[in-house]
């Protein structure tokens, strides 16, 4: 009831009688996304979600976010397919069975018509298949096959079947020329017949207002009442006669669903009156219809000639495409006198009554921005500002690039544009508007606002943001300030807004706000919590429900007044139709917005929808190092496996819709409170690496508008290593019994090598000891013939000294003795006597060799001293060698003055001039030097 009365909300609001042009939500999906055969024949979706395709190639299956491709074990072509509970029946060419999943998760073929290989006729192929009391019938164009789920029975009718279809508890079988039958039991029997159905392909016949409602090819439809054949007054009549009718549905509100060979797929009520047309023309990949389902959520599924799509028929927001291109990406939307203009970056235009695009003649170009402005349309564009009045456009400012226009507050017919080139002023004069710009800035002005009557904020893309003044007149800018250094977190792409009376700005970095008091801008933390660090605005900023875009791509309706009112646009499809960083949604009425979009817009109807429900995951299947794991084990227990093998496990939610999956590890003690979430990417998640022991793994359905699934937990054991295993363990027992053996072999040997290491030591040190103390006796002996040699030295010293003393001694005396004979020369008779006397005195007191015996024995006390000290000092005298000995016998200077036959003043003198040939210091001694000379 709800859906039919947003219809007519809907009709009424764009007052049309034909929608062709606004379809639901179309996703297509490509051969490149399921990577099998172009041509889908037939299409069902399971109980559990999950879509089935009978495909060129073989079956395929959608589980809401992965595509997978099952080929028949002869490689045939998928003509038909049927999902029933956990199974899906399939029908092809000379092969008909079922599919299954085994215990690990594997959907696995099953052969039915092997049970009758001698009644498959040769050629034959297998078109359709339902499910009537409990049983499943599969027919061809010469055969039906009835499977009880133990015996498979054929039953042939003379003509060529062209369709069964299950009404309340019958089953009607439709011929070529034979009219209808009915399935009773294991027989046909026939029910109705009528030369206008001769050569007609009755393509379903269904329940209609108590009436049976037959549905044909190429002839139209007729109701079946009390054995009349009547044509209805459909008016999609004509559409289906001319393009060919080939599939047919009836939704749980009674509007019918038409596929077509030619011309897509036609929506009408339950009177047959067209709702929408959808088509190549504006959405589908292709216009020929091969197979058709509506699941159990009102969603519509198609098989096409080349690809598949779905069209959420249970949407209450609607589309607007063009495919052709000619429109190109949108920038803005706006109704204006029961009129839909469209702005994009080709031009400006609208919608005529059969929803046609109308190009704007002179509008070609960027267009930024249509408001309506005291009963006159706007148009900013690349070229100016232009006022549209249906098909004319027409100049009313050169001033380029007229990105936002606002009113001035407080003052009426005043507006300020935005533009290239900086601030314009418009003003209604008289009727006619007077176009003045500004000066002062010449900043490009995407985003303007106004704080209060005389001044506004201006955003640059790259500059910040400025506070403009004006004055009285608003003819002209009294003051420009610059606030990039004045609390702004980034300069780069800032967004104005005024949000409830204070001027707003989102950045990069989050939410700020103007405070006036500090005339500074300061984090608005309140936006950040409310709207979302990521999100900016991009819809007016002054209702009560404003559009915000994430980071993640999505759309955000948001209240500031009520949570109830919220809602999220959580399509993965539009994220690819983005007109990126100039997202736009614009009021179209009360309760309808429009979003631009590349190539059409959306058209959101602002009632709060129903809540997106998230189903818990599915374990699809569990791999252990590559092989597969026994689902029946989730059940009976925790899964085990061994240390460094990786589980790789497959998810599925195939009734939750724009959804992904996340996992958490924890141990069994963990809080939920502490559990992370990770987004895993697609359908599989592969863990490796675990450590050993317990883990629970938990998995649940996430999207974007922060809904969750209830949980679904997998309880694993990871085996220890087995280092840290029952057989590690006990190795490392013995290991370490081999280790204490190895340890006290080793260890004795060790104290007998040490023994006999101390011995052979203890020998060693004994024989040391001895020759020490040899060595020590013999340094004694050597000690005591040292100070023996010192004292002979000493001894003969002292005999020279005694000698040298004797011989001074006999020389004084011998001198005194010449000198008393010289005084009694006189005395002497004989003076020859006399003479002769005194020249023995003279040689005894001369006696030269008496030197050279002295120096001989001085030399062998003194270890050769004087060729020592001739060696290193040539310049020295006999003389002086003399009393170099004297000195080194220790005599004073008065004992070798008679030595010399000279004073002890010139010893002393002769002791000076000594020390000068030697070169000694001042501070050196001489006879420190003589006693210590060496060679």
């Amino acid at each position: 009831m709800k859906k039919s009365l947003f219809f007519l909300l809907f009709l009424i609001a764009f007052s049309s009688n034909c929608y062709s042009q606004f379809t639901p939500s179309i996703h297509n999906y490509t051969l490149a996304e399921y990577k099998a055969g172009n041509q889908n024949w037939d299409i069902s979706r399971a109980d559990n979600g999950k879509v089935y395709v009978a495909n060129n190639s073989g079956l395929l299956e959608y589980d809401a976010l992965v595509w997978k491709f099952y080929p028949l074990p002869n490689k045939t072509i998928v003509r038909s397919v049927l999902a029933v509970d956990d199974i899906v029946y399939t029908g092809s060419y000379e092969e008909f069975g079922y599919w299954k999943h085994n215990d690990f998760g594997v959907l696995k073929y099953f052969s039915l018509s092997e049970m009758i290989p001698d009644l498959i006729s040769p050629n034959e192929e297998i078109w359709e298949i339902i499910s009537f009391n409990g049983k499943i019938i599969f027919r061809s164009f010469l055969n039906i096959y009835i499977y009880d789920f133990e015996n498979v029975i054929q039953l042939r009718p003379g003509s060529v079947i062209i369709s069964c279809s299950v009404v309340e508890d019958n089953t009607y079988v439709s011929t070529l020329n034979e009219g209808v039958f009915l399935l009773k039991g294991n027989t046909l029997e026939p029910f109705y017949f009528n030369n206008k159905l001769l050569d007609t392909k009755i393509i379903s016949i269904n329940k209609y207002q108590g009436k049976l409602l037959l549905m044909t090819s190429l002839k139209g439809s007729f109701f079946l009442d009390n054995d009349q054949l009547v044509p209805t007054n459909f008016e999609i009549n004509e559409q289906i006669q001319r393009q060919q009718l080939n599939e047919f549905s009836v939704l749980a509100n009674g509007d019918m669903v038409f596929g077509t060979i030619k011309d897509g797929v036609y929506l009408t009520d339950n009177s047959g009156k067209s709702k929408f047309h959808i088509s190549k023309e504006n959405g589908l990949f292709n216009n020929t219809i091969l197979g058709q389902s509506v699941d159990n959520t009102g969603n519509l599924w198609l098989g096409l000639d080349n690809g598949i799509a779905n069209i959420e028929l249970n949407s209450s927001n609607y589309f607007f495409n063009d495919v052709s291109g000619k429109l190109g990406a949108v920038y803005d939307v706006v109704k204006f006198k029961e009129v839909i203009y469209i702005g994009s970056n080709t031009g400006l235009f609208w919608l005529d009554d059969n929803e046609k695009l109308q190009f704007i003649e002179g509008s070609q170009g960027q267009v930024w921005d249509l408001e309506v402005i005291e009963d006159q349309l706007f148009c900013g564009h690349n070229e100016g500002t232009f006022i549209v009045d249906k098909d004319q456009f027409t100049n009313i400012s050169s001033y380029t690039g007229g990105w936002t226009i606002k009113k001035v507050p407080e003052r009426e017919h005043t507006y300020i544009q935005g533009t290239y080139s900086g601030l314009v002023k418009f003003e209604k004069i008289s009727g006619e508007w007077h176009v003045k710009h500004l000066g002062k800035t010449t900043i490009p002005s995407r985003f303007l606002v106004f704080e209060n009557p005389h001044t506004a904020w201006v955003a640059h893309a790259t500059k910040g943001v400025y506070k403009v003044n004006f004055d009285d007149d608003y003819n002209a800018i009294t003051a420009v300030k610059d606030y990039h250094d004045k609390g702004i977190s980034s300069n780069y792409n800032v967004r104005v807004y005024n949000i409830r009376n204070n001027i707003s700005f989102k950045s990069n970095e989050g939410w700020q706000k103007y405070e006036p008091i500090l005339d500074s801008i300061v984090p608005y933390e309140l936006l950040n919590n409310l709207l979302g660090k990521n999100s900016y605005i991009i819809s007016d900023d002054n209702t009560d429900l404003i559009a915000l875009k994430n980071k993640d791509g999505f759309i955000k309706f948001k209240s500031f007044d009520s949570k109830n009112d919220e809602f999220f646009l959580n399509d993965v499809f539009l994220k690819n139709r983005y007109i990126v960083g100039y997202e736009n949604v614009s009021r179209v009425n009360d309760s309808n917005y429009a979003l631009n979009l590349d190539n059409g817009f959306m058209v959101i109807n602002s009632t709060p929808a129903m809540d997106t429900n998230l189903y818990k995951p599915n374990i699809e299947s569990i791999l252990i190092s590559d092989s597969s794991v026994n689902l029946t084990d989730i059940d009976n227990g925790e899964i085990e496996f061994k240390f460094k093998e990786s589980i790789t496990i497959e998810l599925s939610s195939s009734k939750s819709l724009n959804h992904f999956f996340e996992y958490s590890i924890s141990e069994d003690n963990t809080s939920e409170d502490d559990v992370l979430w990770s987004k895993i990417d697609g359908n599989k998640v592969e863990f490796s690496n675990l450590i050993d022991g317990d883990h629970v793994l938990s998995f649940r359905a996430s999207d974007n508008a922060g809904n969750v699934s209830p949980v679904q937990l997998l309880e694993i054991e990871v085996y220890p290593p087995w280092y840290r295993d029952t057989l590690g363990y006990f190795l490392y027992f013995l290991l370490a019994g081999l280790i204490i053996f190895i340890f006290y072999t080793l260890h004795n040997k060790k104290i007998v090598k040490e023994q006999r290491l101390i011995k052979i030591k203890y020998q060693k040190e004994q024989q040391k000891l001895l020759r020490e103390q040899t060595l020590e006796n013999e340094k004694r002996i050597i000690q005591l013939k040292n100070e023996s040699l010192q004292n002979e030295i000493k001894l003969k010293s002292k005999q020279l000294a005694n000698n040298a003393m004797a011989l001074v001694k006999k020389n004084e005396t011998l001198q005194d003795i010449k000198k008393d004979l010289m005084v009694n020369k006189d005395g002497f008779n004989n003076y020859y006597s006399y003479k002769k006397i005194v020249k023995k005195l003279d040689n005894s007191i001369v006696l030269k060799d008496e030197w050279e015996v002295f120096e001989n024995n001085f030399s062998q006390v003194h270890d050769e001293f004087f060729e020592v000290l001739k060696a290193k000092h040539e310049v020295l005298t006999p003389k002086d060698l003399k009393i170099c000995a004297y000195i080194k016998m220790n005599l004073s200077s008065k004992e070798i003055a008679p030595l010399m036959n000279i004073s002890v003043r010139g010893v002393e003198t002769h002791r000076y001039r000594l020390k000068k040939k030697l070169n000694l210091e001042n501070d050196i001694s001489l006879v420190d030097y003589l006693l210590n000379i060496k060679n």
